[in-house]
């Protein structure tokens, strides 16, 4: 079957690879339909995700069509579409015990430590493959694990309606944060360096939006805040200097959500964090919210249309990947079809 591998930073490659067998554990086989690319996606191409090896399959929005299951399969059958939980962990260290397992000491997440989503076929365990939703299609569909780490950020802020919230960065996760957001609190500001991307949020709901070129970032924070500064800020921009600057438009009491994995210094002191008490919380992948995001979009609490701008050939991959550095506007979600 045919596959695309990073052997190394800004090398890609379609490669032949071994068709995957079911066994007693990976048990479904799944022909893949459509896979997403993500920021992280890039920053492996780019060679600047920390948690990466090389070389690998990338991709980890993964969806697609059961082909084959193990004689000890009972929730799906061929035929079934689906999407697949990109978590992979031990189940019994100390974060996988208190059921914080997208953080497991020996965490492996499909696409960045173990080969992912772009090539033919993938077999994963039944446990790790969700239904998707009838009124989605399966390029629509990739959507929703985006959706699930927008999901699992709102809920480690432990936003509520009476929060007000700072959503740094207007791209693909920001808009999938925002989508999460209203469902908590209508209280959301918008920050980015593109107005048209800070007038489509503004569409999708947010109540003020920030230029940071045009604009001074904690100034306006706190001129929509009655001087005090959100409650929640969240960083969908992952820059070298976001975290110091959400620490600055924070109110005291707040919390503060990364999301980065940039390993570049950063100007933080702890004057910033102490003086407000600040709750800083990482974010990362998401734990267990498939279903969550699942049954919002089939109750219409959730729509996942229209995020996807353009789709590839997934043999094509180069050329999305070239596409995304041109920094087109026009660029929202990029999907890979097979």
């Amino acid at each position: 079957m045919k596959a695309v591998r990073i052997n190394k930073p800004f090398e890609i490659e379609v490669i032949d690879m071994d068709k995957p067998e079911i066994d007693e554990q990976n048990n479904v086989l799944i022909k893949m339909t459509a896979a997403g690319i993500c920021g992280s996606d890039v920053h492996i191409y780019h060679g600047t995700n920390a948690a990466a090896t090389y070389p690998r399959v990338i991709g980890h929005e993964m969806v697609g069509q059961v082909v084959e299951v193990g004689d000890n399969v009972t929730k799906v059958k061929p035929g079934d579409r689906v999407i697949v939980d990109q978590v992979v962990n031990c189940g019994t260290c100390y974060a996988c015990k208190i059921n914080r397992g997208n953080v497991c000491a020996d965490l492996k997440v499909r696409g960045v430590h173990i080969d992912g989503g772009y090539r033919e076929y993938i077999v994963v365990p039944e446990k790790d493959v969700y239904f998707v939703p009838d009124s989605l299609t399966d390029v629509e569909a990739v959507m929703i694990e985006p959706a699930t780490i927008a999901v699992q950020s709102c809920s480690r802020a432990e936003l509520v309606a009476e929060d007000t919230l700072l959503i740094f960065g207007a791209g693909a996760l920001g808009s999938s944060i925002l989508k999460i957001a209203r469902l908590h609190t209508s209280n959301i500001i918008v920050a980015d360096i593109v107005d048209d991307k800070l007038e489509a949020m503004k569409n999708l709901g947010a109540k003020y939006t920030i230029n940071t070129l045009k604009e001074d970032l904690t100034e306006k924070v706190r001129e929509y805040t009655g001087g005090y500064g959100v409650t929640v800020s969240i960083d969908a921009a992952c820059t070298s200097d976001s975290l110091g600057r959400l620490l600055e438009a924070t109110g005291n009491a707040g919390r503060v959500i990364t999301m980065g994995f940039s390993i570049d210094n950063t100007p933080v002191t702890q004057f910033k964090i102490t003086s407000k008490e600040l709750d800083i919380r990482g974010s990362r992948l998401q734990n267990k919210k498939f279903q969550g995001v699942i049954d919002l979009v089939n109750e219409g609490r959730l729509n996942l249309k229209d995020s996807v701008s353009h789709t590839y050939h997934f043999t094509d991959a180069q050329k999305a990947f070239d596409f995304i550095d041109s920094k087109d506007p026009s660029m929202r979600k990029i999907v890979l079809t097979f």
